[in-house]
């Protein structure tokens, strides 16, 4: 049995204009979790993350606290079924 979850999260506040995307990329990459990020049009951000389990909390751990320039607000975290996706990316605003 394997301990894989997948989850996708908005995360709100001052996330864009911040570097947020590419910082979760390079950490989401360097947990070994294979998903996307992007912002959405209403100021926030999205992300899917999946992996094993415990990168996947350590990775949502993270997002709270977000880079540097970033002041977040909240973390809303869905959990997800079906096939996860390969690799990591980020993709164009939504």
């Amino acid at each position: 049995m394997t301990d894989i979850r997948t989850v996708r999260i908005r995360i709100t506040g001052h996330v864009q204009g911040v570097g947020y995307r590419y910082w979760v990329q390079d950490d989401a990459s360097d947990l070994g979790l294979a998903g996307w990020v992007r912002n959405r049009s209403d100021g926030s951000v999205e992300a899917l993350f999946s992996g094993p389990a415990r990168s996947v909390a350590a990775m949502l751990r993270l997002c709270v606290i977000g880079p540097e320039a970033a002041r977040v607000s909240s973390v809303e975290v869905q959990e997800e079924g079906g096939d996860a996706p390969s690799g990591f990316a980020i993709l164009p605003t939504e």
